[in-house]
């Protein structure tokens, strides 16, 4: 009995002590994490904007100036999930998805509009809600024909442009565009489903590894969390309406080349000179219209970043410590 009793309070001592222990190493976690400066960490948060839920990821110290980072066709805000905390140790950074895409709501094609005019006009309440009066914008894809009309409603807001295979120009639009071409001339449902082409897993692949010079590095994430995406119930229709709409830019050009011409943003330009869909035809002719350009052609594909990140990222804080300096 007496044995039993040491016995349990020998390993009453040793409870109690490991309690003590995990209590202390606790506090020091605790007090570690209230140390923790997350302003250099990515957070995904979302806003409610026209009753939809508009996700994005957001870091970097909001006194310090903004970039808004937007994406092209078919990703979202995870293509710039490794460009974000390079552009976050000295910048705040913005990157949305848009409906229909990442983790934003995904209404039905026939229950929201699904314009780039509309798309431009949520970003920029994005910004409004906040806070960020002024701001330099990556330009990608589909993010190039939203941040422009982001721009001509209000230039003075643009402190720089950051184009990425972005288009502003018909020289950029060659013969991969033919087949939508049609379907702006004659939007039927026979056009529409010869599109749908695009947005298979192989399709989804081939924008992201063609035209790339190691297409063994380009990480298959990439593309299997896209074709996730895009084979939501409903998606393609969503995206159908898109492919239709970006016809909408194209009479857009002239107004946006001349407010280039008149308001002359700082601009670096990092275009994959191998994209199929953007080609480099699309990026010489801004030397016409934008004095203080940076250009670049890069040996890759589409998606420029999953090779080139570092140094875009590089000249990106060359050119925003200019502008800041």
């Amino acid at each position: 009995m007496a044995h039993n009793l040491k016995t349990f309070v020998t390993l009453a001592v040793i409870a109690a002590g490991l309690s003590m222990q995990g209590l202390t190493a606790h506090s020091a976690v605790a007090a570690n994490t209230k140390a923790i400066d997350v302003s250099g960490l990515i957070q995904y948060r979302s806003e409610t904007i026209d009753g939809l839920k508009i996700a994005y990821r957001e870091a970097g110290d909001r006194s310090k100036s903004t970039i808004l980072l937007l994406h092209g066709f078919p990703t979202s805000s995870h293509m710039f999930r490794n460009l974000i905390p390079k552009l976050a140790k000295r910048y705040h950074v913005l990157a949305p998805d848009y409906p229909g895409f990442g983790a934003s709501d995904m209404p039905a094609a026939k229950d929201f509009e699904y314009s780039f005019a509309n798309i431009a006009r949520m970003m920029t309440e994005l910004l409004n809600r906040k806070k960020v009066d002024r701001y330099a914008v990556y330009l990608m894809d589909y993010g190039a024909p939203v941040g422009y009309r982001m721009f001509a409603s209000n230039p003075e807001r643009v402190s720089a442009f950051i184009i990425q295979n972005g288009n502003a120009y018909e020289e950029g639009l060659q013969k991969f565009w033919d087949p939508i071409k049609a379907y702006w001339a004659n939007p039927t449902a026979v056009n529409g489903d010869k599109l749908r082409g695009f947005l298979n897993l192989e399709t989804t692949k081939w924008q992201f590894t063609h035209g790339t010079k190691r297409p063994e590095l380009i990480s298959p994430d990439n593309y299997w969390h896209v074709q996730y995406l895009l084979d939501r119930p409903g998606n393609q229709e969503v995206q159908l309406e898109l492919f239709l709409d970006y016809g909408t830019n194209v009479g857009e050009y002239a107004k946006w080349q001349a407010l280039f011409r008149k308001h002359q943003p700082p601009a670096l330009l990092m275009w994959g000179k191998n994209d199929h869909i953007f080609p480099e035809q699309g990026a010489h002719p801004y030397k016409r219209d934008l004095k203080d350009l940076e250009f670049h052609i890069l040996d890759t594909g589409h998606f420029a970043l999953e090779e080139f990140g570092d140094q875009i990222a590089g000249r990106i804080l060359a050119l925003l410590d200019r502008l800041d300096g």
